[in-house]
């Protein structure tokens, strides 16, 4: 059965063993180990976060975070992308 959470094997492997990701190459890897190191189980955990919550999980500050929000979706409305 296909799990629909989101979830890599490894995260799920990651979250069953109580283990922070050993691997730094991944392009989801975080320096946040309260969180296994993983992006994907941080927006599992926690859903929707606040623009502090990102920046403190990314190691930048909120200020950042939100430019970078800004600077997306001032593209996404560029391309006229429909969500």
């Amino acid at each position: 059965m296909k799990n629909y959470d989101g979830l890599r094997a490894c995260s799920r492997k990651c979250i069953e063993l109580e283990t922070e990701c050993p691997c730094t190459e991944c392009r989801l890897w975080i320096d946040y180990p309260d969180e296994k190191n993983c992006s994907l189980i941080s927006i599992n955990e926690n859903d929707s976060m606040t623009l502090r919550e990102v920046g403190e999980r990314l190691g930048i500050s909120f200020a950042r975070v939100k430019q970078i929000e800004q600077k997306a979706l001032s593209r996404i409305r560029k391309f006229n992308i429909d969500w």
